[in-house]
């Protein structure tokens, strides 16, 4: 989310970060770049002026005019109004209520409520601990009540069958009854997706909400509609008591409007953003640290918190000591080290989180995000135990045969041949007196033409 935008305005700010004195001339000549590149990147108008006219009145005022270095202040200015924009803090979720604790959610019809649904009950179990069932009163949709089912049990979530022949306000009553007898924490019911201008469907989630009396009540939007998704937001927010919202599909937003343009428009906060259909991609929503990313500032605490919930940390101990001891970085820590950064959302998920990764040239880029970690691990799962630990004896005949095994070329099991070697030599300064600092070099290494082809 947020390339193209991230893009324009790390271009265009650039120009004003390294001067030593900024005039209105160049600062409105820059907020007119600001404006269009917003624009484009489809945030509301409102929003826009708005943003606008708050950066202005600051940047030239003392805040700016007394600093030595003004470009840098300006920046800081952008970066702290887009924060004010969003809604300044991440807001949690309030569940201080007698258990269950009940979290409606609603929206337009397929914007992703169901896989929302399982992954913030799978979030609240593993973050909060909590005990989660899951219902689906959405009897419209043939597959609702089974997609469900199917999510919660791969989440392991309690769930309360439905069906059909059922009236939505039935199923919500006898959902939260089973959710008291299990004691659970918490009851998230799923809701059919209705227009706001659709009557009917909106009296019967009306009736919903006067049953259940939820702790939240979510509204579920596609990022990828951009400011569209604001003002259906802001329609339903009107007919019903909404606490917050959740972004779907924000891997395929590069543009960014909706996360800049909901929390103004509708005055309710931003609590989550999903992307793709994987249960562990949701996160809570830190309008700080996606500021940070849309100025190619990084979001390194992003970063370090992803790693300490998907790395591996007996492996990675074990590799530490592996290498502290002198011994070799194989193939199959190769391997290893490609699981983890796939966990990780890949080295183009990673790279959007590292400070300074928006300056990277477009073609570097490219190369990472083409970065194809299946492959890799099918040619190495194509060698012999003895070529994982013995890469060097891999020559002609073996890598025709490696190649045809995994259904790739020569060419790419030279390549991974030679990815690890680079790796190989990183690990091995890490072992050595210093090694962090001789990694960091190694790493940025990486990033330069002759570097590794990712």
């Amino acid at each position: 989310m947020f390339e193209t935008l991230s893009e324009r305005l790390s271009a265009t700010l650039n120009t004003l970060t390294g001067k030593g004195v900024l005039s209105e001339d160049n600062i409105t000549s820059t907020l007119r770049e600001v404006r269009l590149a917003l624009l484009e990147a489809d945030v509301a108008l409102a929003v826009v002026k708005s943003f606008i006219e708050q950066v202005k009145s600051r940047a030239v005022g003392v805040e700016v005019a007394k600093s030595l270095s003004p470009g840098q202040v300006f920046l800081k200015i952008v970066n702290e109004e887009l924060v004010s924009v969003m809604g300044s803090d991440s807001s949690g979720m309030d569940l201080q209520v007698q258990p269950p604790a009940v979290i409606l959610m609603a929206g337009l019809q397929g914007v992703g409520k169901t896989t929302s649904t399982a992954k913030l009950a799978r979030w609240l179990k593993q973050h909060e601990k909590k005990t989660v069932m899951v219902a689906s009163t959405d009897v419209y949709r043939p597959a609702a009540i089974e997609q469900l089912r199917t999510l919660a049990g791969t989440a392991e979530l309690l769930f309360h069958d439905s069906d059909i022949s059922q009236q939505p306000v039935a199923i919500a009553e006898a959902a939260l009854a089973s959710a008291k007898k299990q004691f659970a924490d918490v009851l998230i019911i799923d809701t059919a997706g209705r227009l706001h201008v659709d009557g009917e469907m909106m009296q019967e989630i009306g009736s919903l909400h006067e049953t259940l009396k939820p702790a939240e009540t979510l509204f579920v939007v596609d990022s990828m509609t951009g400011q569209d998704a604001a003002n259906t937001a802001k329609a339903f927010s009107e007919k019903l008591p909404l606490s917050g919202v959740i972004l779907t599909k924000t891997d395929g937003d590069a543009r960014g409007g909706a996360a800049l343009s909901v929390r103004f428009i509708t005055e309710k906060p931003i609590k989550f953003i999903s992307s793709g259909e994987d249960l562990d991609s949701f996160d809570v929503f830190h309008p700080d640290r996606i500021a940070s990313r849309i100025l190619g500032m990084g979001d390194v605490l992003s970063l370090i918190e992803e790693a300490e919930q998907k790395i591996d940390k007996k492996k990675a101990e074990k590799l530490a000591k592996k290498i502290k001891k002198g011994k070799n970085f194989d193939l199959n820590d190769f391997r290893d080290q490609i699981q983890q950064m796939d966990n990780m959302g890949g080295l183009s998920g990673m790279l959007d989180k590292l400070p300074g990764a928006g300056q990277m040239g477009q073609a570097a880029r490219d190369r990472v995000s083409q970065q194809n970690f299946g492959q890799l691990k099918a040619i190495i799962s194509s060698m012999t135990a003895k070529e994982r630990r013995f890469p060097d004896v891999i020559a002609g005949s073996r890598k025709k045969r490696i190649a045809r095994g995994s259904g790739t070329q020569i060419q790419d099991v030279n390549r991974l041949l030679k990815q690890h070697k680079q790796m190989q030599k990183m690990m091995k300064k890490l072992g050595r007196k210093g090694g962090m600092a001789n990694m960091m070099r190694g790493m940025q290494g990486l990033m330069k033409p002759g570097g590794p082809q990712f």
